[in-house]
């Protein structure tokens, strides 16, 4: 069916080429755009007969007078998919209109085409982006999640690898040109997913069969990281978890989100798999961080010469005659700083336990630093 804002759009692309009065019926024959807006909601029976008949018709100023809300010119019907979705009319002498209406209807129905197919694509999205949240809530799939599922083409019969892109906002993705481009991605695989995931990320859900390799499946993440940072012209950061069965998509996701916090520090890509410390620090709660803190580097974390040491210390891999040029100290002077951490403190940068809690203590804190 033919909507009116639809039908609006129609008449601002003809009036581009065409500065007759134009108007847009719908298949009952009622006006739902016009150039005059004092016709729309009214009766059309030339519109009526052009729909009935399938085939244009020429209106003369003698038909003005015997059909009810008709004005001289042609009527043309709009035909998709094989049927009639409305009809188009300009005003006008009949016969220098109808010189270019063929030209004028082509036009308009390859307008309704590329219309609705672009609303299918924004359909597809969010339809995928609907699944995908519900994949990641639902503990139990039933016959409806799993029918959703063969609607949408999803196996849930093959492990997935998540991967979330994130990239500063752009208003260009929300062009459908280039969001159909990202789909268009030549090296995903049939099982593949790419889905659009908020405004400023995009989801890569992997299909993964037993012919997969890690190797492949992370060049395969690299080059799709090129790609998006090519096609968007902006920088964008990938966090990916490991492969998983289908149904342990929320444990892939949260992995995926744990490798991206990762990715966006440093400005590239990064494999959960990967992590080591960092999959601890994503564990502790806030209020575990803080005491880990507040117990180790409290008594000393407004003494900026000290935590100054500290932070070039395990820069300089505790090498202290390099910590000592790097800070531009006498050796001594360095020796006196780490005494007294060890006062304040009663950790020992000599002691390898102690020296273990100082350091996670600055990497939280340096965490801590970048998130606020």
């Amino acid at each position: 069916m033919l909507l009116p804002d639809l039908a609006e759009k129609i008449i601002a692309e003809v009036r581009k080429f065409l500065h007759e009065d134009i108007i847009v019926a719908n298949t009952s024959g009622v006006i739902i755009a016009s150039t005059d807006p004092s016709r729309i909601g009214t009766f059309h029976e030339g519109a009526f007969i052009t729909v009935k008949n399938k085939d244009k018709i020429i209106i003369t100023n003698e038909d003005q007078l015997r059909l009810q809300g008709v004005k001289a010119g042609i009527n043309l019907p709009i035909f998709f998919k094989g049927e009639t979705a409305g009809v188009i009319g300009i005003t006008g002498d009949p016969v220098r209109v109808s010189s270019f209406g063929e030209i004028i209807r082509k036009m308009t129905e390859l307008f309704i085409s590329e219309s609705y197919y672009a609303e299918q694509l924004d359909w597809q999205a969010r339809a995928l982006e609907g699944f995908m949240f519900d994949w990641l809530q639902t503990k139990e799939w039933d016959p409806s999640f799993r029918e959703r599922a063969h609607l949408l083409k999803i196996n849930l019969t093959i492990d997935r690898q998540v991967s979330i892109a994130e990239f500063k906002q752009n208003h260009l993705l929300m062009h459908r040109d280039l969001w159909n481009s990202i789909l268009s991605w030549k090296e995903a695989r049939q099982q593949d997913l790419i889905i659009r995931w908020g405004n400023d990320r995009i989801v890569l859900l992997s299909g993964i069969s037993s012919s997969n390799n890690d190797i492949s499946s992370k060049d395969k993440v690299l080059r799709f990281h090129r790609f998006l940072e090519s096609l968007l012209s902006v920088q964008v950061c990938i966090g990916t978890g490991k492969r998983m069965s289908p149904s342990n998509l929320p444990d892939a996701f949260r992995q995926a989100e744990r490798a991206l916090k990762i990715a966006k520090e440093r400005g590239k890509v990064i494999f959960d798999e990967d992590l080591t410390m960092e999959m601890i620090f994503d564990d502790l709660s806030a209020e575990t961080k803080n005491d880990f803190i507040d117990r180790t580097v409290g008594s000393i974390i407004h003494e900026q010469d000290l935590m100054l040491t500290l932070k070039e210390l395990f820069k300089q891999n505790h090498s202290l005659k390099n910590t000592a040029e790097a800070l531009h100290i006498h050796i001594n002077t360095l020796h006196y700083r780490l005494k007294r951490i060890y006062e304040l403190s009663g950790l020992h940068t000599s002691n390898i336990e102690d020296l273990i809690k100082l350091f996670l203590a600055i990497r939280l804190l340096e965490e801590y630093t970048k998130n606020s």
